[in-house]
């Protein structure tokens, strides 16, 4: 198996040329290792070699990463969230990338002890009935309505782009939710900083970058898959 310090070479290797494509800077652009198909031998590897964000999308999967890894890493939970199992999740995540429905926003504020839950609000730019996330039409009323939740932090946007080498359909997905990030950046809302967007994963992460992403989820290219 390749090394992750190689993989990791690639990856920001591409990024930069993504950054200078797009007249951005390279430091903007945040590197999630997405560990959930791989052991935790591989993802002790990746913080070795220095990836500082951890993504796993099941509360069950990440206990024994984050007993040998812990707050070497900041850790992003990445998957679609039960309200049932916010309690056993939410005071060792740094971020959450699925918030998508009150009932949910409720119960992070509920069980949160102390501290600011930093969350991205899923939305389903391409449509499709497989993804999660809320409509692009319902985005800004959704986040307003999170202002009586004062324990969350609107920390920016999340997007799943369909599984498709069309290059301008990949691109509509991820500067449509760049505009809708800008949006509400313009409304300065206390709650909603609004300033980052979770998008892009190992096939299309390089246009993501072009687009604007400031957190890209990458697992095969990165850390592999089994």
């Amino acid at each position: 198996m390749v090394t992750v310090s190689k993989q990791l070479a690639d990856v920001k290797a591409k990024i930069k040329k993504a950054c200078e494509r797009s007249g951005r800077q390279e430091q903007d652009v945040h590197i999630i290792a997405v560990t959930k198909y791989v052991t935790t031998e591989r993802a002790i590897e990746a913080v070795d070699a220095g990836v500082r964000h951890v993504g796993e999308n099941r509360v069950e999967d990440y206990r024994e990463k984050y007993d040998e890894i812990g707050t070497r890493a900041e850790w992003h939970f990445i998957g679609s969230l039960q309200s049932k199992k916010v309690k056993k999740m939410i005071n060792e995540f740094d971020y959450l990338h699925s918030l998508d429905r009150l009932s949910l926003a409720k119960e992070l504020d509920k069980r949160a002890e102390g501290k600011k839950v930093k969350c991205f609000v899923q939305v389903n730019v391409s449509g499709e009935s497989s993804k999660a996330g809320i409509s692009p039409s319902e985005v800004l009323p959704f986040i307003k309505e999170l202002e009586q939740y004062q324990a969350l932090e609107v920390s920016g946007l999340m997007t799943m782009a369909p599984l498709t080498e069309n290059e301008s359909e990949l691109r509509h997905v991820f500067s449509e939710l760049r505009k809708l990030r800008d949006l509400i950046q313009a409304e300065s809302l206390p709650h909603a900083p609004c300033k980052e967007l979770s998008m892009g994963m190992s096939n299309d992460y390089e246009i993501a970058v072009e687009e604007g992403a400031t957190f890209v989820r990458i697992g095969s290219a990165l850390v592999g898959s089994e």
